[in-house]
């Protein structure tokens, strides 16, 4: 017997000059801003970014309702500055990166945070805590020319109460370091985003919360915690 399955279709995100940009996969960069690697237990000191992967299929766009995921009591925000490559590259020099680059655009990477302590006591993967559906909001994607990811405030309010502010400028690594580092493990491709890590303030999210995240120059993003998921 032969099986058949359905193709699923691809996962456009918006681009800011009307077209769409298909999303191939996610890169995320761990604890790239001192005060929340503190936050979070880690050593801020300037060691290789690390990062871990993602599914296409949990970008989401700006005004999106999110469902709260089941199986965690503790679901965090973290605001990023989210790279999206438009040109293959594999081992590039950090001079070469940003050649790279299609635009930029503003994240967020939602995380089961109780998923994700257990797993850094038991020394497993982060799976479980951040590929989560609907975890990845993504704002319009702004083209590369004319914005500068190395500085620019970073920020994200919870039904308008200030939680997380930075400077781009705060990142430890910087964004052609990253997608360098990246390109050393994987040919990145047009289509792969990179979000590039958050600033300290992460904390926990309710059922009709209304997050809105803003980086200068690139606009605000906005999405709404819905009830849990079923």
């Amino acid at each position: 017997m032969t099986l058949t399955f359905p193709s699923a279709p691809p996962v456009l995100a918006p681009t800011t000059t009307g077209e769409q940009f298909p999303v191939r996969r996610l890169f995320c960069i761990g604890q790239n801003y001192a005060a929340h690697a503190r936050e979070m237990g880690g050593n801020p000191d300037r060691k290789p970014p690390f990062f871990f992967t993602a599914w296409a299929e949990t970008v989401v766009p700006d005004g999106s309702v999110i469902a709260y995921p089941p199986m965690t009591a503790d679901y965090h925000h973290e605001v990023e500055l989210v790279v999206a490559i438009g040109a293959p590259g594999r081992d590039v020099a950090p001079a070469d990166a940003l050649a790279l680059v299609h635009g930029y655009a503003i994240g967020l990477d939602m995380t089961r945070r109780d998923l994700q302590a257990a797993a850094k006591e038991a020394g497993r993967p982060w799976d479980a805590a951040k590929n989560v559906e609907a975890s990845k909001p993504l704002g319009p994607i702004h083209p590369a020319a004319g914005f500068d990811p190395a500085s620019g405030s970073i920020t994200l309010s919870i039904n308008g109460q200030p939680r997380q502010a930075g400077d781009l400028a705060d990142q430890i690594w910087s964004v052609p370091e990253i997608i360098a580092h990246v390109s050393k493990f994987y040919r990145l491709e047009p289509g792969d985003l990179i979000y590039t890590g958050t600033p300290a303030g992460v904390g926990p999210v309710v059922p009709g919360d209304t997050l809105v995240a803003a980086i200068e120059g690139l606009g605000t993003l906005t999405v709404t915690v819905g009830p849990a998921a079923h």
